[in-house]
């Protein structure tokens, strides 16, 4: 794999942990910024997205890590000269 497909694989992935961490943020905030008979919890905003989001990309690039580690090492395997 090129130098270009492994910087658009590991945009793709960060991108893939942006959007779940969002999906997850989404889901756990619905009903919660605006309770019945209550004001808005800001805390969703401010304290939680950031976070959610930001845990998104640590799994994003944790995964990409990890899938690079697997290739080198299999490649590295792969390009060994046969044993005597």
């Amino acid at each position: 794999m090129g130098q270009r497909a492994q910087a658009a694989a590991g945009c793709l992935t960060v991108t893939a942990g942006v959007v779940a961490g969002l999906a997850v943020w989404y889901v756990r905030a619905q009903g919660r910024v605006r309770r019945f008979e209550q004001g808005p919890d800001w805390s969703v905003f401010y304290a939680e997205l950031p976070l959610l989001v930001i845990a998104g990309i640590a799994a994003g690039l944790g995964v990409w890590a990890v899938v690079q580690g697997v290739r080198s090492r299999l490649g590295s395997r792969r390009s060994a000269p046969p044993a005597p």
